[in-house]
């Protein structure tokens, strides 16, 4: 089966479970904590680890998590450590941390500029962006040094690259295309 396949189940029963229960705030703070922990390489490791027993490596991940997770959320390690799909849990936290986003109408968007920006831009552009989509804008700033000027934004899906860098490569892309002639 489909990684995606796998993790879209996964997710949407335990969103609709959360939804049902009235406690999608707290597992979508869960879901957070789990992708954030799925970052580090020994995490990693041991969700694909093949070796240690369900019951050991489920009792390694609460452990590790805390104790401060939701009912739903534990049950969901349980349930995913035991059907052999823990490799699937980092994958399964960030489509529920999608589904519930766009449940809520959270558009996601990303700026990345060469040197921090102000918060007074910062709160414009969110506003124009939340007006143009009429929806929350959760707006992340990446400072790149690298792009040498302007800006890149991502609104979900759709990018938009205003950078220096970008530019200049275009630039040089049309300059290297043309053939000099005497």
């Amino acid at each position: 089966m489909n990684e995606s396949k796998i993790s879209v189940r996964y997710s949407r029963a335990l969103f609709f479970a959360a939804l049902d229960k009235d406690v999608l705030d707290k597992v979508y703070d869960d879901m957070k904590l789990i992708l954030e922990i799925s970052y580090i390489p020994e995490f990693r490791e041991l969700l694909g680890n093949p070796v240690i027993r369900p019951s050991k490596k489920s009792q390694i991940i609460h452990n590790t998590i805390g104790s401060n997770l939701d009912n739903l959320s534990s049950s969901l390690i349980d349930l995913v450590v035991k059907n052999g799909r823990e490799s699937y849990l980092p994958s399964i936290a960030r489509v529920f941390i999608s589904q519930t986003k766009e449940h809520k109408g959270i558009t996601e968007t990303v700026l990345t500029t060469a040197v921090k920006v102000d918060e007074k831009i910062k709160q414009q552009i969110s506003a124009f962006i939340s007006d143009s989509m009429n929806s929350k804008v959760e707006l992340n700033e990446i400072v790149d040094e690298d792009i040498i000027g302007g800006f890149m934004l991502r609104i979900e899906d759709k990018y938009l690259d205003a950078s220096i860098k970008s530019k200049l490569n275009k630039i040089k892309k049309e300059l290297l295309a043309t053939k000099l002639t005497d």
